[in-house]
């Protein structure tokens, strides 16, 4: 969730204007309160900082009559790991809930954000697929042989003026983007960026671009070194390779500071289905500073954090199409460093003492392997069947360990499925295959505790959200959309799609959802009052309201109670 508000922040912010007051329009009075009035709170409980910084917020938070908190901390995955000093640290957690009135309500199950999944088994992640890369074996390896890939003037030598060559589409040249023959990290020239706001005053860009051709299911390194000084939006830098429906095939973010030396980024991606793309490289949303890049690289790599697991088989087809066997041609093949984040070398295919594999002989190998979402996001598998058994021993120890009289179901933001042989063996499309998941998932936390009430966040099943027809969401094979047929009536819906509020409340409520508004996204507390009232209007059952900030920003807790149900410190 926190990348959609990066993207869409500003959007939601203009939707009221910063002038208009809304905190006397309140849904709930005195005589019909707001049943469940939370905040949101994601605190690592083993840092006993957090767990007086935590206590202090619900202290707060009673004061001006909140309920409740939905409780995120990723020990909740690995409560199995856990020592004394952290259930400890719970229990001082849970006697302060109970002191003050307010309800725990932990999160489990995060299918979208899945590193608390994959702490038990890496192998878990949602994969994509190489096919056919194409290895050659030389002194008993076998190595990749790169196709090469036709970027032009990567290194900023070729150029007229400000202009590149090779590279069609420039912003402002001689006002934003300048050829620097000063500062280079190679060669004798580099790419600036400068002036940005100055002469791009309405959308702060400053790109290059250059489109190229890819082999359809390989997987490629991008990479460039770049330079940075005052440059004070630097989480604006962006490598996007985008392809001719609109897809983003490099969705991640580049780590870039203020002020740096020559940095190498490097950005690992699957090319899919297609054969061509367009790199766009720079700025959106620039503003002051200085950047420079140099030495841009697109190369074939593999296998990057290949994947073991049933679904994501590794084959090795000779010239003569003789399919080779893993433990008798050649070595057990994993990646030893699969659960890390960002590049590192590839594992290398190394033959047997006894292989049949002859030297100098070309290979197809087809493989799947893992991908980051922007920094370190990385989604499960939506149907294997070790999932719901990790799943169902976190609802077991959450529940020993809370009693809760909710759980709330962290499926949100699931950028990567549908790949694998798991999945497209199924005949069933993402937004089946979610359903599927999401259905048993309410399965499993009724069966260890039928009375629980369940939450689950909107963005999947929200076909005015990311639960629509469209084919090219993120890196996922498909559609969304019928995903909502999973969640049953009961399962209360946690909305925060503010913007397409008027069309999605209804939805659910046709549906039989009950909802709760997770509203502020570090944004304007009014705000709430507004989506309240529109709740109202429509005639929307609602559960309640929370606080809900990314950024464990609690400056607004009081204000955004003086919004929903208006009660001042």
């Amino acid at each position: 969730m926190e990348g959609l508000f990066r993207t869409f922040g500003g959007l939601f912010l203009a939707l009221v204007p910063l002038g208009m007051s809304l905190l006397g329009r309140v849904a709930w009075t005195q005589e019909e309160p707001i049943p469940h009035r939370w905040f949101y709170a994601s605190h690592n409980l083993l840092v006993d900082e957090n767990v007086r910084e935590l206590i202090g917020i619900m202290e707060r938070a009673a004061a001006v009559g909140y309920n409740g908190l939905l409780l995120a901390d990723f020990k909740f995955n690995i409560l199995d790991r856990m020592d004394d000093h952290y259930f400890q640290n719970v229990a001082q957690v849970q006697e302060a809930a109970r002191r003050l009135g307010l309800e725990i309500v932990p999160a489990v199950f995060p299918i979208g954000y899945s590193e608390g999944i994959l702490a038990h088994n890496p192998n878990l992640a949602a994969g994509v697929p190489v096919r056919g890369a194409e290895f050659v074996v030389r002194e008993g390896v076998a190595v990749l042989d790169p196709a090469p890939v036709d970027l032009e003037n990567g290194d900023f030598e070729a150029y007229r003026g400000h202009r590149l060559e090779g590279w069609g589409f420039h912003d402002a040249p001689g006002e934003i983007t300048f050829i620097d023959t000063a500062t280079v990290k190679s060669g004798r020239a580099s790419l600036r960026m400068e002036n940005i706001r100055r002469y791009s005053p309405e959308h702060g860009n400053a790109r290059v671009s250059q489109e190229m051709e890819l082999i359809p299911f390989r997987q490629y390194r991008l990479s460039f070194w770049i330079k940075t000084e005052g440059f004070d939006r630097p989480d604006r830098v962006r490598a996007t390779l985008l392809t001719e429906d609109g897809r983003n095939l490099t969705p991640v973010d580049l780590r870039v500071r203020e002020t740096q030396d020559w940095t190498l980024q490097n950005v690992v991606f699957n090319s899919l289905n297609y054969d061509r793309a367009r790199l766009y490289l720079g700025v959106w949303g620039g503003n002051v500073g200085k950047l420079w890049l140099d030495g841009v690289r697109i190369e074939e790599i593999g296998p990057l954090h290949i994947l073991r697991r049933e679904g994501c088989p590794l084959t090795v087809v000779g010239e003569d199409g003789t399919v080779y066997e893993e433990g008798r041609d050649f070595e057990p093949l994993k990646d030893p460093q699969l659960a890390e984040i960002g590049y590192h070398e590839p594992p290398v295919l190394r033959l047997t003492e006894s292989s049949r594999i002859a030297e100098g002989e070309r290979l197809r190998v087809s493989y799947y392997h893992s991908l980051h979402i922007y920094w370190g996001q990385v989604p499960c598998s939506l149907n294997h069947p070790e999932v719901f058994r990790i799943l169902e021993d976190q609802a077991r120890r959450v529940q020993a360990l809370f009693s809760p009289r909710a759980f709330w179901m962290s499926h949100d933001e699931i950028r990567i499925a549908g790949w694998d042989e798991l999945e497209r063996r199924s005949g069933k499309t993402p937004g089946q295959l979610l359903a599927e998941n999401v259905r048993r998932c309410v399965e499993i936390l009724r069966s260890v505790n039928p009375e629980a009430r369940i939450y689950v966040w909107s963005d999947m099943f929200d076909p005015y959200h990311n639960a629509t027809e469209r084919t090219n969401y993120y890196l996922v094979n498909g559609s969304w959309a019928g995903s909502w047929e999973g969640l049953p009536p009961e399962v209360i819906v946690a909305n925060w799609y503010f913007q397409r509020r008027r069309e999605n409340m209804p939805f659910f409520a046709q549906r039989g959802h009950r909802q709760l508004l997770a509203g502020y996204y570090d944004g304007d507390p009014s705000r709430i009052a507004l989506w309240i009232a529109d709740a109202r209007e429509l005639n929307v059952p609602l559960d309640g309201v929370m606080y809900t900030t990314w950024r464990r920003n609690y400056t607004d807790l009081e204000a955004f109670a003086q919004a929903a149900w208006g009660k001042r410190p």
